[in-house]
């Protein structure tokens, strides 16, 4: 898994019990799912409408922040769930090397 990725996953666990008053990530956590998924809500359509600013395909600055902020809300979803980034990386690594077609079709229905 990226280093990055890595780390944010460390600090994401680390500071999800702390106290509320101290770390935005325990504060999303006390708040609980609900506010979570809203701001996964709210990351998301601040990616899509980065993405469709004419300026998006030549200076994708303003996609790239917009999705820094939706992983790292996702990562923090995971974590309230019990799970980690590095278990979406494990899955997927069994990816690799199959065709999402493929890949689509071989999930229970």
């Amino acid at each position: 898994m990226d280093n990055t990725i890595s780390a944010l996953d460390k600090i994401i666990s680390e500071r999800k019990d702390a106290s509320p008053d101290a770390s935005y990530v325990a504060q999303l956590h006390n708040e609980g799912l609900n506010k979570i998924l809203e701001k996964i809500s709210e990351e998301t359509t601040e990616v899509i409408l980065a993405a469709k600013e004419e300026t998006a395909i030549n200076e994708p600055d303003n996609v790239i922040k917009e999705v820094a902020d939706l992983w790292f809300h996702s990562i923090v979803l995971l974590h309230h769930l019990n799970a980690s980034a590095e278990s979406v990386s494990q899955e997927l690594e069994k990816r690799l090397g199959i065709s999402g077609l493929q890949e689509k079709a071989s999930r229970k229905r």
